[in-house]
């Protein structure tokens, strides 16, 4: 089976080497190393520079790939909105569609799937910094921001460079099947499905920030307030508008409601405290304006798939 993995100048190296090497040593722990043959196909000729300054000799150019592509990932970049508009990118992905078992996108790679057209009407993810726009841009697609990984009707999406590694890993159960799966899994220090989404990894919630003053100010009101009581009403009060108009800005300016933005800052901070301190619960969840410790774990299983004392046993920093 033929696995083809786009790339471009400025891809993120993980994105690329991170599947390749799980389907690699799938192949290995399945006693049939031939399994998977692989083809780095590359939008320019010659050498590329990854975006860690690492250099990739590419196999093949989108006129040169090859035609029995069972399996096409498309990588990630720092710079893909520079690539979205490109048609040549766009015709080379849609004739692969057409004729590839299976295609997906590990990492901001679902941008180029979005715009080829191929994610209208379906489920589909991607690292949680172009969520956003993914739901601005095309908004037929059903953006799943929390998911590792998605898969609809022979098209696979997955979250942020690692996100790759369970996408290839969920590639090679349907493949092998879920016994040389575990193997990989184990080889590699992984878990075979990732408990969690990857909400638990965000940065501070940089993905929902409004760029929009009135709307940025009281954003960040709200992130310094989180024990207060943050009803819309209340936020559209310091916004100096009613509460129909600022939810109505709000959620055009974000992408989110004024009070999923609440909960989630409430979330991001608890799960800080978590990992950095050593705070009982209640005093967590009273912190993080969370009316008790039971309301701060419904919030943690609805957002996370995982309760508090289980994320600060897994995440906790070394003291």
């Amino acid at each position: 089976m033929k696995v083809a993995v786009l790339t471009f100048p400025n891809v993120q190296m993980l994105d690329l080497v991170g599947p390749v090497e799980v389907f690699h040593e799938a192949a290995r722990q399945a006693g049939a190393p031939s399994t998977y043959q692989f083809e780095i196909v590359s939008t320019t000729s010659g050498v590329l520079l990854a975006s860690n300054g690492m250099t990739i000799t590419p196999d093949a150019t989108l006129d040169t790939s090859s035609a029995d592509i069972d399996t096409l990932l498309i990588a990630g970049s720092p710079s893909m909105q520079l690539l979205e508009d490109d048609a040549a990118i766009r015709h080379w992905i849609l004739r692969y569609a057409k004729t590839a078992r299976r295609i997906g996108s590990v990492c901001s790679g679902a941008l180029l799937l979005a715009r080829a057209g191929l994610l209208d009407g379906r489920k589909a993810t991607t690292h949680w910094n172009y969520t956003s726009r993914l739901s601005r841009l095309y908004p037929k697609v059903d953006v799943q921001p929390d998911q590792i990984f998605v898969r609809d009707n022979g098209i696979y999406t997955s979250a942020g460079v690692t996100a790759g590694l369970d996408l290839a890993l969920a590639l090679v159960e349907e493949d092998l099947g879920r016994a040389v799966a575990m193997k990989v899994a184990r080889q590699f220090v992984m878990f075979l499905k990732r408990p969690g989404g990857q909400s638990q990894f965000s940065a501070y919630l940089t993905a929902q920030a409004s760029e929009k003053s009135t709307i940025r100010d009281v954003q960040e009101w709200v992130l310094q307030n989180l024990s207060q009581s943050l009803s819309v009403e209340a936020l559209a009060e310091r916004a100096g508008m009613s509460a129909r108009n600022f939810a109505r800005i709000f959620k055009q300016e974000c992408g989110t409601t004024p009070a999923s933005f609440v909960e989630d800052a409430r979330i991001d901070a608890a799960r800080r405290l978590l990992e950095e301190t050593q705070h009982p619960l209640k005093k967590v969840a009273s912190l993080t304006g969370f009316a008790d410790p039971n309301g701060l774990r419904r919030a943690f299983l609805r957002k996370l798939s995982v309760s508090p004392v289980d994320y600060r046993r897994r995440f906790r920093m070394a003291a």
